[in-house]
């Protein structure tokens, strides 16, 4: 069985046991989160796509870390102008663990 997720502007497709990354959620580590956005779920045989959601299903998934992701350089430049910038930025995650996927 698997199911498409929706968290964080991005979607994921996922199954039982799988670790997956996601833009940052307000859980601390070892705590459970319920995302209630499925897009479309699949149990072998049958699948549902919900217009947007598919009513009444939901995932669970188990926090595993809070983290950072690698720096990013930003770097601007004008030519001719002597304009030069360079920033860094590091992009917050959670890393999840999907525990269970529940169909309508």
């Amino acid at each position: 069985m698997f199911a498409v997720i929706r968290t964080g502007g991005k979607q994921y497709k996922v199954a039982k046991n799988d670790r997956i990354t996601v833009e940052k959620l307000d859980a601390e580590a070892g705590k459970t989160v319920d995302i209630e956005d499925v897009l479309a779920l699949s149990d072998g045989k049958k699948v549902t796509v919900g217009s947007p959601s598919v009513k009444g299903a939901s995932v669970k998934a188990k926090v595993i870390e809070q983290g950072r992701g690698e720096k990013i350089t930003v770097f601007k430049k004008k030519r001719r102008q002597n304009y030069r910038r360079t920033k860094g930025h590091k992009q917050l995650h959670t890393v999840l663990e999907i525990t269970d996927i529940k169909a309508a």
